[in-house]
């Protein structure tokens, strides 16, 4: 099975509690406000990035310099040293992997070819001979790598052990120097560079590989959060519990608690249950409303929910046509006054409740219609709304979708009198806000994410026919996917400069 462990953790961290990391998966699923699974197709993608990271791992390991001496009859002491070791001509061939149910991943890279360059320096001598030199060398080699990473749950992170690496050398062959040295030497040095510098390249690789390991996690992870924070509102995605590995996925487990002016959500009464994920896509992603419902009252309390609209714009939209008949007095506001205005807002926390109708919004929202730079609105109101609404994605944008709806004004007062009770000047504002206002809204909800997750980076990614399911209680984000080549390259470029 192609595949590997760096390019896995790029998805596997893509989604991050006070009870820390659970022993137990299945007691954490209450307590996991996100779930992430990445099944077998998707690793086959991701292996196309190995080569990318281990030729990183082997050009970027410092190879220490290295000394011996040896006793040799009728010669004396030998003393030699390796100096200046460096990789030319390297070139990667296969990579596979399995994964191993409840344990890790079991990677093996074959047929790694390099060409090792450095200098010899080497004396020996007795009472009748004393030789000191210095002789540039290439080793021509050819490895196989493997290493079976684990991945666990640290410090609230997806991380991977990859302590357990190994090297088997196929081919370890020295060229000295126009080669015109005894042929006790050459053997002599060539015994010593099998012995030492299989040692030196096994330490160096294999700690810049656990090195990357950790850099990479802690990389996509951070940007992870990132990508789900703005402002003054975070989340934090740590894991609940450790992965769980199965022959054809990897599954994580995610807090998903919102941060916002010193307070800290909760998630403990999370539906999630792993029979409501299936296999048959790449890469699942798993939201329960627990998520949902407290960055959505973080971006009330921030102000987030408001929205002004002026001028031709605000004209054009009470074009659409209603049943209703325009009030006198909005009309001659929108064709008679210089610069009419309206601004709404979220005037209640808004809540979210998921079905398998959609996600059901409810909120309280008020508005205030001034006419010509009034200081004191011509029309002010509040209204109940309750609208379900499914989402998609398409063509890098996301799209809302509203299916039903209901909305009742509790209140609505005019300027020149007070509470408006003219039952049909009620019923326009009550279409109006159906007919003109929820899709107004909606759209620029549109825009706003759309750009939320551009600014983050989600446009960079090729995903394919994604499907956003609503259920009770969770929203379920399913896709295929092509992983961005030049992420990976930027990533190595900028970590091992």
């Amino acid at each position: 099975m192609p595949g590997d462990v760096f390019p896995l953790l790029l998805l596997l961290s893509l989604f991050g509690m006070t009870h820390g990391c659970l022993q137990d998966p299945a007691s954490a699923y209450r307590y996991s406000g996100a779930v992430c699974r990445l099944t077998y197709p998707a690793a086959v993608v991701l292996n196309e990035k190995t080569t990318k990271v281990i030729e990183a791992a082997f050009q970027h390991a410092k190879y220490p310099s290295m000394q011996g001496e040896k006793s040799l009859l009728f010669i004396g002491k030998v003393s030699y040293g390796l100096d200046n070791l460096e990789i030319h001509n390297l070139s990667i061939g296969l990579s596979n992997f399995e994964l191993h149910p409840g344990k890790g991943i079991a990677l093996e890279i074959s047929n790694v070819s390099a060409v090792f360059k450095g200098t010899i320096q080497y004396g020996y001598g007795s009472w009748l001979v004393n030789v000191a030199q210095t002789l540039d060398f290439e080793i021509d080699s050819q490895i196989d790598l493997g290493i079976n990473p684990k991945l666990y749950c640290g410090k609230g992170k997806v991380a991977a052990d990859t302590s357990d690496c190994y090297l088997n050398f196929h081919k370890l062959r020295l060229h000295l120097q126009g080669d015109k040295e005894p042929n006790w030497l050459k053997k002599l040095f060539t015994d010593f560079i099998t012995f030492t510098v299989k040692l030196a390249i096994k330490g160096q690789i294999c700690k810049e590989i656990n090195k990357l390991a950790d850099i990479l996690a802690d990389f996509i992870q951070d940007t992870a959060a990132h990508f789900l924070s703005d402002g003054d509102i975070s989340v934090d995605i740590g894991v609940t519990t450790a992965p769980v590995i199965t022959a054809n996925y990897i599954e994580s487990y995610h807090k998903g608690l919102t941060n916002y002016n010193n307070t800290t959500s909760e998630v403990n009464n999370s539906v999630f249950s792993p029979s409501q994920l299936t296999e048959s896509r790449m890469l699942y992603f798993w939201f329960s409303d627990e998520l949902f419902n407290p960055p959505i009252a973080a971006a009330h309390h921030d102000g987030r929910f408001q929205l002004n609209i002026s001028s031709n714009e605000l004209i054009e939209l009470f074009k659409t046509s209603l049943s209703s008949v325009m009030p006198a007095y909005i009309e001659q506001c929108l064709m008679e006054s210089a610069s009419p205005e309206l601004r709404v807002w979220s005037s209640s926390v808004p809540f979210v409740n998921t079905s398998t109708i959609g996600t059901s919004v409810w909120g309280q929202v008020s508005g205030e219609l001034r006419c010509g730079g009034q200081s004191t609105p011509t029309l002010s109101f509040q209204a109940d709304v309750a609208v379900d609404v499914t989402a998609s994605y398409a063509d890098k944008k996301l799209f809302l979708h509203s299916k039903q709806n209901e909305i009742f004004i509790i209140h609505a007062e005019l300027h020149s009198q007070n509470q408006l009770h003219d039952e049909a000047q009620i019923e326009f504002l009550r279409e109006a806000v159906e007919k003109i206002g929820l899709p107004k809204v909606l759209s620029v909800l549109e825009v706003e994410i759309t750009r939320l997750m551009d600014k983050q980076g989600a446009n960079l990614f090729d995903i394919i026919n994604p499907e956003v399911l609503h259920q009770d209680g969770f929203v379920l984000t399913q896709m295929d996917f092509g992983f961005p080549h030049h992420l990976l390259v930027d990533f190595l470029k900028r970590t091992l400069q």
